[in-house]
């Protein structure tokens, strides 16, 4: 056996890039990690799986610099980093991460913002050189992307906002990138560009880059990853290849019970439904064939195809018919809007989660012009148990929780209110398995009682869950389906076709 600093034997295992050991953090009274090992290889692609809350986040943000762990040991490329580490040391050893909540500069342009991250862009003429560097790499993961270097971010839809954190983040720079953490890369966008994305990935790793892949999306760790970590309640519970995992036991690992989430209605509700009253419908004002959509009382109706094809504008649209501000829709019924993009329409960041879970309902608690504190306080705690929202106490900031937590307070916002029709954005964006099966559940109850909604989704499975599907392409509606009708490969065929389906 060589000794330290000797040649390595042809069998050998290579040093890890990094090894976290007994990692630690608190926040108050909630443990964040309670004495993580975590371990990534060079060339190595790491699957972190867990409910929301479990961990996964913080740990990743103790990886790239911005937490300081309590205690436990760092090292990062052979460099013993404990109580020394800093976002500025993470980039000198090449660590770089996208996080679930973007941190592009809304008020700059796309070039600007990859001058921000790389600060070797200066002096004289380095704006054509941010052009060619982020459209060179959004050329390489994303082939076409349709986004300018000139674009204002705030401008771009939140998918495409997402693609350029991307490739910022993998753009080369002063230092070699050795180590990528991608923290649900993947939630807004739709299956193609998630696949151009996954295929970037694969092709970094073999040659010689590591990954850290956090993803919902159960599929994109088994099919992506070499190994997979679960962690729950701030400890890791599982950790083997990925190769060892199916879907079902990544679950029961996670800690859920495995459902097959495939949406399926009771029999006899599609007959019902047929003669139920429509309450909404709506025509994309560029659709120009007479086609529209529409939704009945206690139906599920999916938003399908590419994204940023059309889907969100048209809920815009009902949610305008709603107040009588739109030619294209008309809504019989009041409405519930659950946003996707929440640091941009969904959270009130200054606000605590229980007021971001009531604010919707305030009106039905007031009397004489007051709210009443008791019933606001009775919903808040309804809604925390039945949406399992991971917080000691609703009055703590909405910020504190992990976004998928966020998005479960908007989810409560809308199910707790006295709105008929609910509007979904692509809501489960960063939600784990077992709440999305609880939310499921809670949709489908909800659609049984009379309630309509219309769900816009990136996820096939999900289009599952829906008793009618129209997909759209460019801005149109350009195929719809019943729910026995539907396929993947038909949506697929309509998303891209050139004639409607």
């Amino acid at each position: 056996m060589p000794t330290d600093g000797g040649p390595a034997s042809a069998t050998a295992a290579p040093r890890p890039l990094v090894n976290l050991a007994g990692v630690a953090k608190a926040y108050g009274a909630v443990r964040a990690l309670g004495g993580v090992d975590f371990v990534v290889a060079p060339g190595e692609c790491v699957g972190l799986a867990g409910h929301n809350g479990a961990g996964k986040s913080t740990l990743m943000q103790v990886l790239a610099g911005n937490v300081r762990p309590d205690s436990g040991s760092l090292q990062i490329a052979g460099s013993d980093e404990t109580g020394r580490y800093s976002v500025e040391r993470a980039g000198r050893l090449g660590v770089r991460c996208v996080f679930q909540e973007l941190s592009l500069c809304p008020n700059l342009t796309v070039a600007e913002n990859a001058r921000v991250r790389h600060r070797f862009l200066r002096g004289f003429g380095w704006r054509k050189r941010a052009a060619r560097l982020i459209i060179g790499q959004l050329d390489a993961i994303f082939p076409g992307h349709g986004i300018r270097p000139s674009d204002l971010v705030s401008d771009l839809a939140l998918g495409q906002r997402q693609m350029v954190e991307i490739a910022t983040v993998f753009a080369p720079g002063e230092t070699p990138l050795s180590l990528v953490i991608l923290d649900e890369p993947t939630s807004s966008l739709d299956a193609q560009v998630a696949g151009q994305l996954l295929a970037h990935v694969r092709r970094f790793t073999a040659g010689g880059g590591s990954v850290v892949l956090i993803s919902h999306i159960l599929g994109e760790i088994l099919e992506t990853c070499d190994r997979i970590t679960v962690m729950s309640d701030g400890k890791v519970v599982a950790d083997r290849p990925a190769g060892d995992f199916t879907r079902h036991s990544l679950v029961e690992a996670m800690g859920h019970v495995a459902h097959e989430a495939d949406g399926t209605a009771e029999a006899g509700d599609a007959a019902d439904r047929s003669a139920a009253p429509v309450v909404a419908a709506a025509t994309p004002p560029r659709q120009g064939d007479g086609r529209r959509l529409e939704a009945r009382r206690g139906e599920i109706i999916g938003l399908g195809g590419l994204a940023g094809h059309g889907q969100t504008a048209l809920l815009v649209l009902l949610q305008n018919g709603s107040a009588g501000r739109s030619r294209f829709a008309e809504l019989k019924g009041r409405t519930a809007f659950v946003a996707g993009d929440r640091q941009t329409d969904g959270v009130f960041p200054l606000w605590s989660i229980g007021a971001n879970v009531t604010v919707r309902s305030l009106r039905a608690m007031s009397r004489f012009g007051l709210i009443d504190g008791a019933a606001e306080r009775a919903m808040e705690d309804e809604w925390k148990a039945r949406i399992a929202i991971r917080t000691p106490d609703m009055g703590n900031g909405i910020l504190t929780l992990s976004g998928g937590n966020q998005q479960k307070a908007l989810f409560a916002r809308a199910l707790a209110s006295d709105a008929e029709i609910v509007l979904m954005d692509d809501p489960m964006r960063g939600v784990d398995i077992g709440t999305k099966q609880e939310v499921y559940a809670l949709i489908r109850a909800e659609a049984a009682k009379g309630r309509t909604f219309l769900w816009y989704t990136t996820e096939f499975d999900e289009l599952r869950a829906c008793d009618h599907v129209y997909v759209f392409r460019s801005g149109r509606i350009v195929a719809d389906m019943a729910r026995s009708e539907l396929s993947e490969a038909r949506v697929l065929q309509s998303s891209f076709a050139e004639s409607a389906a």
